[in-house]
């Protein structure tokens, strides 16, 4: 039966050699057997597709992978921040309930003097005070403050009646009682409380304790809020005569926008500087709101589709090697009737059938990915920009329409270049055996990857578009698209001078496997560039985002070294607005044993500008002879004038606002404009919205407000933090305060810095884990398509053992000179995304830093796998005989 079988399987390969053979004999002008138009031409189709996903499984669904992850990380993202920005927009507008103009101030707080005015106005129907603070819960440190709203029940109720509270039957007055506060459901559930529950919230160094005598039922869901009486809350929390905001409702047949602007120039006006007038929920409010996050997020998406980016190599490698297999298929087709317009949307109808597939895929699972990341994460995606609030995930066709036309667009791109090889192939050409290194050659122009690499350098001098770094992203894709289609005759200069340096050492007789394995890699650039791309394009972009990462975390580690000067740090346990220490307390901390110096921060926040959220101001002791002791300098810091009181504006609040140094900027104090002199610029990590220094001393001058928020405290010689803490605790008022050693803060620093960029952790790992599939399955596919080469080298007498030696050495050669080059070109990236896209997208800069461990493993990973994969797929294309593997060459 064997013999059997191979006879018939020589008399078929006889006739189809005979029928190739025909066919290359045919006079040009002669009549062929033509296919059959319609039904059979998409039977055909279909076959030929099935056949070569049948044929190479592992290969398609690579590629299919790598697009479905791209999709679905990029769609997760759009779902859940689109979810959790609305969410939020949606709980910022139920504070302001049915209010038609709001009037605040450009300080946190403003005096209630205006409010009779507001109230009184001509079309003005009801005017509701609020005062809005952010405490701090007693004995929960852990828990973020609680945003509580203090309002006048009689007119919130026609304002914003979600808003009061839902009292006991028996205790119809808790509204406006001076010990009660109701609580959302949320805030019930974070608390742990219930009804007649006691609550105790931080006022200075002591502590309130109010009576739950309720809940807002229509509160959001996730919303965690308190809402109590406004006297109540001015008493207890000594902000008496102060007020957050107050909401307007106009009476009926008043124009709001008419209104809103007389109102704005009577303000400004009057009290210069001292009031913003707005609508609830407007373009404003939405920008705030929207460019709290909308770098992060972008961000976030583009890495995400680094993974499409690979994924359309994969499909350009799949598709280009399998036309170079195929060749003599297609223009035996070709002879027998198919059009080149078939022949062209066959291969594009391959490719768009990985992207269908992926994209759908992707859809699908970036769907499942949001949903589970909502439900059990929250929408802010590590970062913290939309805390508070408890978003659900919403499908929205357009945004997986676009999705999905972008994977397929990602599979179409990769498969256009061999397809309209494939179409373009002269018959007679291709019939012969050997013609494959056309293919490669014309696929490999070396002037369009100079123009992308020139291309991708100019753009790096453009500025951002609409604050995003549009042109740097463009850049990096030009960067990798120009490096791969290089990458043909860079293997061809390396390897050709590589083969002339063999040669010359007169040592090809004694070691011919290598001989041979230089003759080839020398030889067949064209293939060899296609391996090459896809070491290429995992690796750079690997390398590109594990130096940014690696750089910001190294800089922000750097950096809090240099903020963190002293030996110990105390602030009030229970952080948020009405928490701080007076001057009595920051006294008895001055004048402890043990502590040889002490300096204490005040932090406020200030509104510059009503499209941006607002910046935090930092008033501490500065040394004006050398400022960068008290804070990390960009640049140098300029003499201040006489007569003038300077500020350092962080980097974030110099780029957002478009000030320099020598400027002068005026800041809302004390219910007024002050002039300012811009001393310098410096660095600050920890606040995206931008933040301003100050020298204590000016600020105390300005505003008569001599609280503060943190102390940092130095040790006499001999005296160790643990005793002083102990001293600290000792205090009447020591156990409201949280001690920290720098070492602490620089450790929770980092964790919270690692919590933020969990996703980009992800990405990384995920592009790793692409890369080296996209790796195997390239190698793979080359391996097998050489068959025919090793049948003739087993002809000649190479071993197959020795066959084996030469691809693992191919495969070790081919990944090193990708590795290097990767590793160059993810240089380039990390160039542009550390100097370029970091800064554009969130106006700070970072200092560069290769994490060589990181990037040594994963090369070796990269290494073992082509070798490991080289030999796997050789041993499976060596399987068949010698005599059959070159049966059509005879």
């Amino acid at each position: 039966m064997g013999g059997a079988g191979r006879r018939g399987r020589r008399r078929q390969d006889a006739r189809s050699g005979a029928a190739q053979s025909a066919a290359r004999q045919r006079a040009p002008g002669a009549r062929l057997p033509q296919l059959k138009p319609a039904a059979s031409h998409s039977t055909l189709s279909r076959w030929l597709l099935l056949g070569e996903w049948r044929a190479h499984p592992v290969r398609a669904l690579v590629a299919v992978l790598a697009i479905a992850v791209g999709v679905s990380l990029g769609f997760a993202i759009h779902l859940i921040n689109a979810a959790a920005f609305n969410e939020f927009s949606t709980a910022v507008k139920s504070l302001s309930g049915q209010a038609d103009v709001q009037v605040s101030g450009r300080e946190a707080l403003f005096d209630e003097a205006i409010y009779p005015q507001l109230a009184a106005r001509s079309g003005v129907a009801v005017a509701s005070p609020v005062l809005e603070l952010q405490v701090g819960v007693t004995g929960k440190p852990s828990l973020p403050p609680l945003q509580v709203l203090a309002l006048d029940v009689f007119r919130a109720g026609f304002i914003s009646p979600d808003l009061i509270g839902a009292p006991s039957d028996d205790q119809p007055f808790d509204t406006l009682s001076g010990d009660a506060i109701f609580l959302s459901p949320a805030a019930l559930r974070a608390l742990g409380l219930a009804q007649g529950d006691t609550l105790a919230l931080q006022s200075g160094t002591g502590s309130i304790k109010l009576r739950v005598a309720g809940s807002l039922q229509r509160a959001r869901a996730g919303q965690r809020i308190a809402v109590m009486d406004i006297g109540a809350a001015q008493w207890r929390f000594q902000r008496l005569g102060k007020l957050s905001r107050i909401d307007l409702k106009l009476r009926d047949g008043v124009n709001r926008e008419a209104f809103q602007a007389q109102l704005a120039r009577d303000l400004e006006r009057d009290y210069p500087g001292r009031f913003r007038v707005g609508q609830p929920n407007d373009e404003n409010q939405n920008s705030r709101n929207n460019n709290l996050s909308r770098a992060y997020r972008v961000n976030l998406t583009v890495l995400a589709l680094v993974a499409l980016f690979t994924g359309a190599f994969l499909v350009f490698s799949t598709q280009a090697l399998s036309v170079i297999r195929r060749r003599s298929q297609f223009a035996l087709l070709r002879v027998l009737g198919m059009e080149r317009g078939m022949l062209l949307r066959q291969v594009l109808m391959e490719g768009a059938s990985l992207g269908v597939v992926g994209a759908a895929a992707g859809i699908a699972g970036g769907y499942a990915m949001a949903a589970l990341a909502l439900r059990f994460f929250g929408g802010d995606l590590g970062a913290g920009f939309f805390s508070g609030v408890q978003p659900q995930v919403q499908f929205t066709p357009v945004a997986a329409l676009v999705y999905f036309a972008l994977g397929l667009g990602v599979a179409l791109l990769g498969c256009a270049a061999p397809a309209l090889e494939a179409s373009r192939a002269a018959p007679a050409i291709a019939l012969k055996s050997g013609s494959e290194a056309a293919v490669t050659t014309r696929l490999a122009k070396t002037w369009p990857a100079l123009v992308c690499l020139l291309a991708a350098g100019a753009l790096t001098l453009l500025p951002p578009v609409f604050e995003l770094p549009l042109f740097g992203y463009i850049s990096i894709a030009l960067l990798l698209i120009g490096a791969i289609a290089l990458m043909p005759q860079l293997a061809l200069v390396v390897f050709r001078a590589v083969e002339r340096v063999w040669l010359r050492a007169s040592v090809a007789a004694r070691a011919p496997v290598r001989s041979l394995t230089v003759s080839r890699l020398a030889n067949a650039s064209g293939q060899v560039g296609i391996a090459l791309g896809g070491v290429l394009s995992s690796f750079s972009l690997m390398v590109a985002m594990a130096i940014m990462v690696s750089s910001f975390r190294v800089s922000v580690d750097d950096w809090l070294l240099q903020i963190l000067p002293a030996d110990l740090y105390a602030r009030t346990a229970a952080s948020g607005s009405t928490s701080g220490l007076n001057p009595d307390e920051q006294r008895r901390i001055t004048t402890l044993p043990g502590v040889a110096r002490a300096d204490f921060l005040r932090v406020r926040s200030l509104s510059l500008s009503p499209e941006r959220p607002n910046v935090t101001l930092l008033a501490r002791p500065i040394n004006l002879q050398d400022p960068g002791k008290s804070m990390v300098l960009v640049g140098d810091t300029l003499p201040v004038p006489a007569g003038l009181r300077p500020v350092w504006l962080s980097e974030a609040a110099a780029d957002l606002y478009g000030y320099q140094p020598g400027q002068s900027i005026r800041l809302p104090l004390a219910g007024g404009l002050h002039d300012f002199f811009v001393a310098g610029v410096w660095r600050d990590y920890a606040r995206a919205s931008g933040s301003i220094y100050m020298p204590l001393d000016d600020y105390r001058a300005i505003t008569r407000d001599l609280e503060v928020s943190d102390a940092a405290l130095w040790l006499d010689k001999g005296v160790s933090a643990d005793q002083l803490q102990q001293r600290i605790k000792a205090l009447p008022f020591g156990a409201t305060l949280e001690l920290s050693s720098p070492s602490a803060i620089r450790a929770l620093s980092l964790q919270i810095f690692d919590r933020s960029f969990a996703v980009t952790y992800l990405l990384e790992a995920i592009a790793i884990v692409i890369g080296l599939f996209g790796v195997a399955a390239t190698f793979s596919a080359q391996t097998l398509a050489r068959a025919r080469e090793f049948g003739m080298l087993r002809h000649v007498g190479v071993t197959r053992g020795q066959i084996l030696a030469i691809l693992a050495l191919e495969g070790g050669a081919l990944t090193a000179l990708g590795i290097a080059t990767g590793f160059v070109l993810g240089l380039l990236i990390s160039f542009v995304l550390v100097y370029i896209v970091n800064p554009q997208s969130f106006h700070w800069t970072m200092q560069l830093h290769l994490p060589w461990g990181l990037i040594a493993t994963v090369a070796g990973a990269l290494l073992a796998a082509s070798a490991a994969t080289a030999l796997l797929a050789g041993r499976q294309a060596l399987s068949a005989g010698p005599i059959r593997a070159v049966r059509e060459d005879w």
